[in-house]
């Protein structure tokens, strides 16, 4: 007790908040967030809006899937000098723009096409290259994060990050369903399009980190250098590196698993898009926030190891609460309790996460192994929540929430392991 409440130590951490870095990634962190719902639990409400059948729009969710194969892509954003903007902005700042402008393209494009009849496909091929576009950005984003910031910063950045990244999906989810409500979904993806601007004026103001030249051993067989190094060099450094990547994959299994689902759930037991975005989005965003500030001190303060593990058992169980909903309906006060366990939950357990994924990079393979991570930790709870679906027309929304709070168990027991074991990967 006496540790914890020692100043010099809390003065310290509270020092870091002056840092003007904190502003670049709360801005990034914006443009980052921006796109996700859009394309996503946004997505999904317009659908069902649209009267779409709901195992469609559970298919709708692999939209996403791009979030979770980054990797695949991500060693060549790290080793690719993009033409005549390189020389300008450097390698990590030109990427963000050309993805940032991209996003802004293709969500107006999306805004002009309705999901009715035949122009669905269209519709759908619009949304996966908003998903691509943004997902790279996510990309360059998180290794632009890791090379400004020494990793004891690492836990504060995330918070900033996470700050502007849940104001994103404030706009993004409660702002687009209320013009969506006043107006129409045309004019609200439109308005959306337009504030990838801050994301882009951003780019070109900030600056860029110090260049890590990308590790390539064996010229003779480049591809394979370049995909291949950044793993081999992953697990030539941690002994439980199968572990760790297993434990990455389960450890967002609940919450993705029936995230797609949410706002169809709010819709069918009778809550207006109103309401939805009052509570799952001003009043949820502001829970997160709070989650993120706290879980970025915590980290900073005591370190990643316990955090992770606590994180990993309050996702699991705030899960169960959409139980609970589900057999209460549309009830107010507890869909207010419901999203504000789930969201602190969220910010809390996220901010923790990414600093924890943040300390298993190195600076020669910052974006392809931090994309790797990341990618693990979405693949799993994406494609399962194209299924999710399903899973409520067979079953229902009690069944489904519940499979995927069960879903959390091997998170919670390898999180246990690895924190509490003296390794390399702790």
């Amino acid at each position: 007790m006496t540790d914890f409440f020692n100043k010099e130590a809390w003065g310290n951490i509270f020092s870091h908040l002056k840092n003007k870095k904190l502003l670049t990634m709360f801005l990034l962190g914006f443009s980052a967030g921006l796109p996700l719902l859009l394309v996503f639990t946004t997505l999904s409400a317009w659908l069902r809006d649209e009267e779409i059948v709901r195992s469609t729009i559970g298919f709708f969710g692999w939209v996403t899937i791009f979030y979770g194969l980054k990797f695949l892509w991500a060693p060549l954003i790290d080793s690719i000098k993009l033409p005549l903007i390189h020389k300008a902005l450097g390698k990590r700042r030109s990427w963000l723009l050309i993805t940032q402008i991209s996003i802004g393209i293709f969500l107006y494009l999306l805004a002009t096409i309705s999901p009715n009849g035949d122009s669905l496909f269209a519709f759908a091929i619009c949304a996966l290259f908003v998903s691509f576009f943004s997902a790279s950005q996510d990309i360059v984003v998180d290794a632009y994060r890791i090379e400004i910031a020494p990793i004891e910063s690492q836990g504060i950045l995330t918070a900033g990050y996470q700050f502007g990244y849940r104001v994103a999906i404030l706009v993004s989810g409660a702002g687009a369903l209320y013009i969506a409500d006043s107006y129409s979904w045309e004019i609200s993806y439109k308005i959306m399009s337009s504030l990838m601007l801050i994301g882009i004026i951003t780019t070109l103001m900030s600056s860029e980190p110090d260049e890590h030249k990308f590790k390539i051993e064996d010229t003779d067989n480049l591809i394979s250098a370049v995909f291949w190094a950044p793993i081999r060099d992953f697990f030539s450094r941690y002994k439980d590196a199968i572990l760790i990547l297993i434990f990455i994959g389960v450890y967002r299994l609940s919450d993705l698993s029936m995230a797609v689902m949410a706002n169809p759930f709010y819709l069918d037991i009778g809550f207006t898009l109103s309401q939805i975005a009052t509570v799952t989005k001003v009043f949820g965003i502001a829970m997160t926030l709070i989650g993120a500030f706290f879980g970025g001190i915590i980290v900073l303060r005591y370190g990643v190891k316990k955090p992770l593990f606590y994180g990993s058992i309050m996702i699991a169980s705030t899960t169960l609460m959409f139980v609970v909903q589900s057999i209460f309906g549309n009830e107010m006060n507890l869909f207010i309790l419901t999203i504000a366990l789930d969201n602190f939950t969220g910010g809390f357990a996220g901010t923790v996460f990414i600093a924890y994924l943040s300390s298993l990079t190195d600076p020669k393979y910052t974006a392809t192994q931090y994309a790797l991570f990341s990618s693990l930790m979405l693949v799993p709870g994406k494609f399962l929540s194209g299924f999710s679906g399903l899973v409520v027309d067979n079953f229902g929304y009690s069944e489904l929430f519940f499979i995927s709070a069960t879903l959390g168990l091997p998170a919670i027991i390898i999180s246990y392991y690895l924190t509490n074991k003296d390794s390399k990967g702790g």
